[in-house]
């Protein structure tokens, strides 16, 4: 067992690298568009209204996702003084999740201290590699610093099922059901794909390990199901007795079944994706991970007869199920996203810290791992050096001048020089064989996030939402009494959010014009409503924000709009709505009609 003192040490450390790589100026950028903006919307709107029940943006009802990721956000949104502490409402919506991912990172450290596999020389070093290996990912970089919740379920579905493996590794532990509840957690953070994957992961980890009858003696399936239930079950049945069909058709319809057997917003890739991403998301490390699921693969072919593994050194094996669950789910579905991978980054990261610090760590094929590691850093410090070259192809009119902050602020040199440093201490590791220090080639790709990735992010909030948030505070204070604001062409949700306005977007072609001119008269929503120009309260005018290439189509041409303001490639125009109107009339004519009223299975 290893000594306390030691063991907090090395937690302390992991909440510290934690803490530096998710929190670190969390709230120094204004949400990105498109997605987070909706997730923090309707946060802020449970807190302001006090209905914690139904999630809702712009005006309507938000079935997307459960809502325990709506309910942690709201919960900062209602502490006193937020606007005070968190200006860009971004600490309040992205807290959630940079707190859940270093929640994971003490789990796996955790649990690795505690039960350390049979071979492993140094328990402290395998418990932060695995940290680190976790939270170095690209995609828990990248997802745990944005305000949705995929990280929130790579979180409470990761500790589930590690809560689940520690009761069959110790026949002594007696809190099985700390594991159901987080699954019930899970179940509320995205829905029934949390229990899918547990199921798959069980079923998995008792093939390879054959050892039916115990593990699940200790886990208590049937009881653990219902409990997880029982925490889930209540917020979809009040929400299916509020809402009814259109909650039913969106969550379980649209977004389970439909996003599983058909291709939802075009997100269609082809069936070796999650391969390419399984590779990708493990950078520069992948050599470590395909070892590890090679040794669990050779290992359980050998002997089909007996238990691979005592229960308490089976860790391996659970992971390599958990990792192999989630790819043929995800290969199977038909939409497929990157995100989806996050479930597997926890799983992955426990086999790449077991596989760098096993006791046969300098056997070759240790050693081609250590390599390709190596001459994998290098060629990423390679492509980020040289993209001083090829950044100027870059040309997105949102991000206007991008190219330029990169290569003024040496973006390309900061990035290329961490991942160099990584490479070069993979190298002397190798050429020393020194291998159980190779923590230490992690370090530079703690930099890496702090001097390459912060600063980036930073350059694109800059550029491309803050003229978005420029454009909210003009709106705000050239709005008059009742007068309605649309958004035509690139469609933007933070104006939703930092106006705090109800905003009708619309499509940037004559029938979205038509639209525009339908609902301005007819619609409603939750705080708004619409009226006809004969109204005694209605407003004459309608505020547009319009994108510079929107503006240059004929149906948008010809309109004399007031100019209110520009920034970067948005326009905010004053439009008479009679001549709105009279355009919409001759488009009607021209055989164009609004279908704004026909079922939309996403509206915002």
């Amino acid at each position: 067992m290893i000594n306390r003192a030691k063991y907090q040490r090395c937690l302390c450390l992991i909440l510290f690298l934690g803490v530096l790589i998710f929190c670190w100026q969390l709230g120094a950028t204004g949400l990105v568009d498109e997605t987070p903006p909706l997730f923090a919307a309707a946060s802020r709107a449970m807190s302001r209204t006090g209905d914690w029940l139904t999630p809702r943006v712009n005006g309507l009802p938000r079935f997307d996702k459960p809502p325990l990721v709506y309910w942690l956000m709201g919960i900062f949104y209602s502490v006193p003084g937020q606007n005070i502490w968190d200006p860009l409402g971004t600490w309040s919506a992205r807290l959630p999740s940079a707190l859940s991912s270093l929640v994971m990172m003490l789990m796996l450290g955790d649990t690795l201290l505690r039960w350390p596999p049979k071979g492993i020389v140094s328990p402290r070093r395998a418990a932060v590699v695995a940290a680190l290996a976790f939270a170095l990912s690209p995609l828990v970089l990248i997802w745990s610093r944005i305000a949705v919740s995929d990280a929130l379920l790579c979180s409470t579905l990761g500790i589930s099922l590690i809560l689940s493996w520690r009761c069959y590794a110790n026949p002594e532990n007696n809190q099985w059901y700390w594991s159901w509840i987080f699954l019930g957690l899970a179940v509320l953070t995205k829905g029934p794909v949390a229990i899918v994957l547990t199921a798959m992961t069980f079923i998995c980890f008792s093939i390879i390990q054959r050892d039916y009858l115990i593990f699940f003696k200790r886990v208590k399936p049937i009881r653990g199901i219902f409990l997880s239930l029982s925490i889930s079950i209540p917020w979809y049945l009040m929400e299916l007795i509020k809402e009814g069909k259109p909650f039913w058709d969106s969550f379980f319809g649209y977004h389970n079944f439909q996003r599983l057997t058909s291709v939802v917003n075009s997100h269609s890739q082809p069936w070796w994706f999650f391969l390419l991403i399984l590779v990708l998301s493990s950078l520069p490390f992948t050599p470590f991970l395909i070892l590890g699921l090679g040794e669990v693969i050779s290992s359980s072919l050998k002997d089909k007869n007996q238990m691979l593994n005592p229960p308490s050194q089976s860790l391996l094996n659970f992971s390599a199920s958990w990792l192999i669950s989630v790819l043929l789910l995800f290969t199977f579905a038909a939409t497929k996203l990157p995100s989806y991978w996050l479930p597997a980054t926890p799983a992955a990261a426990i086999v790449i810290g077991i596989s760098t610090h096993n006791i046969e760590s300098k056997s070759g094929r240790y050693k081609l791992s250590l390599a390709f590691t190596s001459a994998i850093s290098f060629t990423l410090a390679l492509i980020i050096f040289t993209s001083s070259l090829w950044i100027y192809s870059i040309n997105d009119p949102e991000i206007p001048n991008f190219s330029q902050e990169f290569i003024y602020n040496r973006l390309y040199l900061k990035g290329s020089i961490c991942f160099a440093i990584s490479a070069l201490i993979c190298f002397i590791l190798l050429v020393k064989n020194t291998p159980n220090k190779i923590f230490l080639s992690q370090v530079p790709l703690i930099f890496f996030q702090l001097l390459f990735m912060l600063p980036m992010w930073n350059i694109s909030d800059r550029l491309r939402q803050l003229p978005l948030r420029q454009v909210s505070t003009l709106l705000v204070s050239s709005q008059n009494n009742d007068e309605p604001i649309a958004m035509v062409g690139i469609n933007k949700p933070s104006l939703h959010f930092y106006t705090d306005r109800v905003i009708l977007f619309e499509a940037n072609d004559a029938e979205g014009l038509v639209n525009l001119a339908d609902r301005l008269k007819l619609e409603v929503r939750q705080g708004w409503k619409g009226s006809s120009l004969s109204s005694v309260n209605g407003s004459r005018t309608v505020l547009v924000v319009i994108d510079d290439q929107t503006s240059k189509y004929r149906h948008w041409r010809g309109l004399n709009p007031e100019i209110i303001g520009k920034y970067s490639i948005y326009n905010i125009w004053r439009l008479d709505r009679n001549k709105l109107e009279q355009r919409a009339i001759s488009l009607i004519d021209g055989g164009q009609s609004p279908d704004w009223q026909l079922p939309k299975p996403e509206r915002i």
